[in-house]
């Protein structure tokens, strides 16, 4: 378990003027508040939010977050009270580890009318106070990385939950790599044999494919070089459950596949990117239809970067991600990367409060809630926020009133087969 100066050494590293005292007092208060109780697991309660936090320090949050995070099961697990925290910590950090303690009771399996109110009132939380979403779901990752110690009906439920809603929303919040961790953790666990199946094939297709990736690797490499771009090259591979999505809605094989494998190029600067992407170009064919410019035209979730698809040195097709570093890293963390509460000392509101606010993914979930959070009633708010998570995906409906998902471009066979494989035989 790591020790109480080992976190503050952690925040040192990217943050030198820390507020030390703030992070100890957290860490003394709840790991005495915690005391011996344990987790399925066998291990320490403390572990949990200790996690937490330090999941929290990868992704160069300022103390008061991860000082919330150490907190966050305060209120709930033990003896501790919300005028306790707020006399200790202020009223408010209190307001966060409080508001935490109510959406931990968050069931989305539970009666449609409790599951769409719980859901209005974790996505309002957040709109007051964005690092209740990352608590939130930084919360959720170490819950479904120690999923394994719970009962399997229970791991099912998390799973499918997380898969539902917590891995879509941290995807819309443009936090890209903790939206992959938690797809890949639940699809393991709702289907574990399609899961063993296709990371076996993946690992086949690596191993196999490695000498191709290391060519290219140098061909990219020496081409920058060559025209003078500072730039990293590092190969990509696609994750299971993006395969697995993907083989299931274009009813492909793994032979059909030709972007498993990709290169993500980062360079220092915009005009950088548009350099190496003219090098790129003149160097190599690049297959139609399959160039996307996201610098220009960045996503709703902030996320920027420039697509392509070339026929690489061996005749194969190479996919390519161009972005500067500091797109990249707001590719892997979305919000969390815009320096949130950025020069508050440790406090927790100020101006950086509306810094946050500034961004296009931040944006999203405003009017989302603008949108969604009056007037409608609790089943109609689930559908609706539901239908904004999953934008890349289309609804339809069985004369029985089931709800389909399917992506977009979908046929009236593809529907057909997912009601039922007998309704989509008689369509062909």
């Amino acid at each position: 378990m790591m020790r109480q100066y080992e976190l503050v050494e952690r925040v040192q590293r990217y943050k030198p003027d820390v507020n030390e005292a703030l992070l100890n007092k957290a860490y003394v208060y709840a790991m005495q508040k915690h005391g011996h109780q344990k987790r399925a697991s066998g291990d320490p309660y403390f572990s949990h939010p200790l996690e937490v936090a330090a999941i929290l320090t990868e992704m160069h949050m300022d103390e008061a977050t991860i000082a919330v995070a150490l907190l966050h099961d305060t209120i709930e697990d033990t003896t501790a009270t919300r005028a306790e925290i707020d006399d200790l910590f202020g009223p408010e950090m209190g307001k966060l580890v409080e508001g935490l303690t109510k959406l931990k009771k968050l069931d989305l399996v539970s009666k449609k009318a409790e599951q769409a109110e719980n859901l209005r009132k974790l996505l309002l939380a957040i709109s007051e106070d964005v690092r209740v979403l990352l608590v939130k779901l930084a919360d959720r990752l170490h819950n479904m990385r120690t999923l394994d110690h719970m009962p399997e009906a229970k791991r099912l439920r998390i799973a499918e939950e997380t898969m539902d809603i917590y891995a879509p929303l941290a995807g819309r919040m443009g936090m890209q790599g903790m939206r992959e961790e938690l797809e890949e953790i639940a699809f393991r666990f709702i289907n574990p044999e399609a899961y063993r199946a296709v990371t076996a094939r993946l690992a086949e297709i690596f191993e196999r494919n490695k000498g191709v990736l290391t060519d290219i690797e140098k061909a990219l490499s020496t081409l920058f070089e060559k025209h003078a771009i500072n730039a990293s090259v590092k190969s990509r591979q696609k994750k299971p459950w993006s395969v697995f999505r993907k083989m299931e809605a274009k009813a492909l094989s793994f032979e059909q596949l030709s972007d498993i494998f990709g290169f993500r190029v980062v360079v220092d600067t915009v005009e950088d990117c548009y350099r190496a992407l003219g090098a790129i170009h003149t160097a190599w064919s690049m297959v139609p239809g399959r160039f996307k410019d996201y610098i220009s035209t960045p996503k709703q979730n902030d996320y920027r970067s420039i697509h392509t698809t070339i026929v690489g040195p061996s005749r194969q097709r190479v996919e390519l991600q161009i972005r500067t570093r500091e797109m990249n890293k707001i590719a892997e963390y979305g919000v969390a990367a815009h320096s949130i509460y950025k020069d508050t000392g440790g406090k927790t509101n100020g101006a950086a409060h509306a810094i946050s606010k500034e961004t296009n993914a931040y944006a999203w979930l405003r009017r989302t809630i603008e949108q969604l959070a009056e007037g409608d009633n609790p089943e109609d708010f689930l559908e609706n926020t539901k239908l904004e998570l999953f934008q890349d995906q289309v609804f339809c409906f069985t004369p029985k009133g089931m709800l389909i998902a399917l992506p977009r471009g979908a046929t009236p066979i593809d529907f057909a087969y997912a009601v039922h494989t007998d309704v989509g035989d008689t369509c062909v």
